[in-house]
């Protein structure tokens, strides 16, 4: 995470510090023994900020056990170990990242609103960054206006855009996508799909049908399915990401517009409760203002 990057993260985190650091503090501050109020009022404030009631259960089982087997007495000390259980929730696995070494095709799923379009165009600039060659399909061809918009961003990116007309089948796009992806020799298909909930039916349909050509026409290729989430939403967030885990197997997760927001505390809760990576985060407008998501510099960032 560059330093601007991170300068970035800890101020859009401001809010979230007001509300969640600051709670724990006065809690820690307010107390002068452990007891089952001190537990308690914690676990209140972690819930509140968004962390989420299974992270909250997490973190404060340990914290319990550490304060017991420890025989800690002073509540100032827990706060150490309430931010190293908070970041050991968080943490993602060590091969999170090896599809950006493989040969890979990444559909980009989510609901209209969240910053999916905005997402792939900084994803795309991202990987051309590493030096990939990247390819980006306009499958959400049912929103008026999505292929426009998505063709802003691969513009600024300087990623070339594989499109159809607006309604056209996905499929068609998809089977242009790939054949443009293998006979460029590429190293990153994205695939930006129609952001519907309300019909999970249909979706799972298109999505079946799209990857059936990329079974077909580029076998053994790799896969990843990420999900773009609004940090602002909160537990709404969570919700989407269920939802959509029933129609695709989800392997990563963007997450975005955390400049700002109250609920950053949702990062912690959606590893902890879903146990899928968040791989990427969004801070800002700007094509670079998207990066790996990296835990231990995310909770520096909320605590610092």
């Amino acid at each position: 995470m560059s330093n601007g990057f991170f300068a970035k993260l800890t101020e859009g985190l401001s809010k979230t510090k007001d509300g969640v650091v600051k709670g724990i503090n006065n809690v820690l501050s307010s107390f002068t023994s452990i007891d089952e109020d001190f537990y308690e009022e914690l676990e209140e404030t972690l819930i509140m900020g968004d962390i989420g009631i299974n992270a909250t259960s997490r973190i404060m089982d340990k914290l319990r056990e550490q304060v017991r087997d420890r025989h800690i007495t002073d509540t100032q000390q827990c706060r150490e170990l309430l931010i190293s259980n908070i970041r050991e929730q968080m943490r993602t696995d060590d091969n999170a990242y090896d599809f950006e070494n493989d040969k890979t095709v990444i559909f980009v799923i989510g609901v209209n609103g969240v910053g999916k379009t905005t997402s792939v165009g900084k994803l795309a600039a991202h990987f051309r960054k590493k030096g990939k060659k990247v390819l980006v399909a306009a499958a959400d061809t049912y929103r008026a206006g999505a292929t426009e918009q998505l063709r802003e961003w691969t513009d600024r990116a300087e990623v070339p855009l594989i499109a159809g007309k607006d309604g056209a089948d996905p499929a068609s796009v998809i089977y242009d996508a790939v054949n443009a992806f293998r006979s460029r020799d590429c190293d990153i298909l994205m695939i930006d799909t129609a952001g519907r909930l309300h019909n999970k039916k249909n979706l799972m349909e298109e999505l079946a049908k799209m990857n059936r050509i990329i079974d077909k026409e580029l076998p053994g290729i790799r896969r990843e399915n990420f999900i773009v989430l609004d940090g602002t939403t909160g537990q709404n967030a969570i919700s989407q990401a269920r939802e959509f885990g029933e129609v695709a197997d989800l392997t990563g997760i963007v997450l975005t517009k955390l400049d700002g927001t109250a609920k950053g505390g949702i990062a912690v809760a959606i590893v902890s409760e879903l146990n899928i990576p968040v791989k990427y985060i969004g801070v800002g407008e700007g094509l670079e203002d998207l990066e790996r998501f990296e835990s231990d510099e995310f909770v520096d960032a909320l605590f610092s």
